[in-house]
């Protein structure tokens, strides 16, 4: 059975997905295979994600550090073929740059609320991460936040195609 709900991965997400790291790759690669095969029908990220995870991919220690040319090539063949990416449309910029002052988001923190209001703006229902304090506020609209282990436990708990027939 497929999730149609729109889920939205966060760079945490692409980044372990993408890059083999030991047992804290398995959630991540769970998921990106679930959307792989299309398990997760309305995958979502945010353009940011993507630079995010080609500037982490680059610059990681030693032997887990990728070529810029290897990095270019994943975001290209992995994240721009199978994701929607999304962003805050211009007529929203001025309004996030208000919450932000208003709710008094200070230093690096507001690349995560940028995220997480391109997440809710294009109607993600579920956003996978694993930075979930960083993301909390968008509980108040009802969006659901849950760590990629999370998430990849409750796929694993859904039945496949072959066993819903």
């Amino acid at each position: 059975m497929a999730l149609a709900a729109p889920v939205f991965c966060d760079t945490s997400v692409l980044v372990a997905g993408l890059i083999e790291m030991g047992d804290a790759s398995t959630p991540a690669e769970v998921i990106l295979d679930a959307i792989a095969s299309r398990r997760v029908r309305q995958p979502l990220t945010a353009w940011h994600c993507i630079l995010e995870f080609y500037s982490v991919a680059t610059r990681l220690p030693g032997s887990l550090r990728l070529d810029p040319q290897l990095a270019g090539q994943l975001v290209r063949e992995e994240i721009l073929r199978r994701f929607e990416v999304c962003d805050l449309p211009p007529d929203e910029r001025r309004a996030f740059v208000d919450t932000v002052v208003h709710e008094r988001v200070a230093g690096g923190r507001v690349y995560d609320a940028h995220i997480a209001e391109a997440a809710r703006l294009a109607g993600a229902r579920l956003v996978v991460t694993d930075n979930r304090r960083h993301f909390v506020a968008l509980l108040r609209h009802g969006i659901r936040v849950l760590t990629a282990a999370e998430f990849a436990e409750e796929l694993d708990a859904q039945p496949s195609r072959r066993e819903a027939h």
